[in-house]
């Protein structure tokens, strides 16, 4: 048994039409590690992520944390979008305290536990700071510090990187990998980056085109820290292109 036990399909159903999303999705994740998925566009990614973060129910199946059948979004899972998502109103404490204080905490407390995880994400300097007032790359830390301070078990990323430019991308995923071993925390995390999904995971799960299945779960048994072109990482690089290729070819040919 894992942290993570996900068993669901997931179909769409607008006016008299339906579409199959995901199907017979099956995959675990164990307690503390990082997992990648990545496939085609529209290949069911996101909305595997949003059943996990209960912002979707499945189809038919189950997805089970730590025990329990998730049945709506909660605090014990953290959500980090591409798009930041931050309060354009509230300065950078005050939109990491907010989910603490929508549990009812007091705000000194709540203002006490969001400076660890500004400091953790560095960026102590810009506590008072606007979101307009800071860069993209600050404005996801921002947001990687807002899931953390409400203790999630597990941590959902949505191509948290994706629109930023590759050297503040690779910065962010260096720190990412420190704050994931200071935590201990679990990590889901899409990406349609392959680069980024060998530097980052412990396992990749390659999905395939829509309806979205699990084509192959590949451990990536690199010691960390990683060389990005090691032959080991351009391996594994090179096994996954080509499981995405199969994909392209197959969905062109249909």
């Amino acid at each position: 048994m894992g942290m993570l036990e996900i068993k669901v399909s997931k179909v769409f159903e607008k006016d008299k039409d339906s579409t199959m999303a995901l199907k017979d999705i099956n995959l675990t994740v164990k307690d503390g590690e990082f997992v990648c998925l990545i496939g085609p566009s529209g290949c069911g990614k996101t909305t595997l992520l949003r059943l996990v973060a209960g912002l979707e129910p499945p189809t038919s199946g189950d997805i089970i944390l730590d025990g329990k059948r998730i049945m709506g979004p909660d605090p014990k899972k953290g959500m980090v979008f591409q798009e930041y998502s931050l309060f354009p109103w509230r300065n950078v404490i005050r939109n990491v305290s907010f989910g603490l204080e929508m549990q009812g905490m007091a705000k000194d407390e709540s203002e006490k536990i969001a400076e660890k995880y500004i400091r953790m994400v560095g960026l102590e300097q810009f506590k008072y700071s606007y979101p307009h007032e800071l860069s993209g790359g600050m404005r996801q830390r921002v947001a990687i510090a807002r899931a953390l301070a409400n203790n999630p078990k597990i941590l959902l990323m949505d191509e948290p990187f994706g629109a930023l430019d590759a050297q503040t991308r690779n910065e962010l995923q260096i720190e990412l990998l420190d704050v994931w071993k200071e935590e201990n925390i679990t990590i889901l995390f899409v990406t349609h980056s392959v680069d980024e999904a060998v530097f980052l995971a412990d396992r990749i799960a390659v999905m395939t085109s829509r309806p979205g299945e699990i084509k192959e779960i590949i451990d990536v048994d690199i010691s960390r820290p990683r060389e990005r072109t090691s032959p080991e990482a351009n391996r594994i690089r090179n096994r996954i292109l080509r499981l995405l290729e199969e994909e392209r070819k197959s969905t062109k040919n249909e």
